[in-house]
């Protein structure tokens, strides 16, 4: 039972770090689109997870195209917390 504790424990460390891995971090050479925002807001919560533990690492890419990035961000936060908090 231990074991499995451990074990688990391990892979969440993995999967988090794994995920907080692809938050933008400073300028990017590549402007960031709506897929690059929809992917920001899905792993908002490993970024601020790896944020609060003092990570170097971005919310949201700096250099992005502007209104669609912002677009598919909020549709990212909605999809990963949001979108589920009206389901009984």
């Amino acid at each position: 039972m231990k074991g499995k504790k451990i074990a688990f424990g391990l892979l969440l460390l993995i999967c988090v770090t794994s995920l907080s891995s692809c938050a933008p971090k400073g300028y990017e050479s590549h402007e960031a689109g709506f897929f690059s925002g929809l992917w920001h807001g899905f792993i908002i919560v490993f970024s601020l997870i790896g944020k609060l533990f003092g990570a170097d690492i971005g919310i949201y890419a700096e250099h992005n195209s502007g209104f669609f990035y912002w677009l598919g961000f909020i549709i990212g936060i909605g999809g990963f917390g949001g979108g589920s908090a009206s389901r009984r």
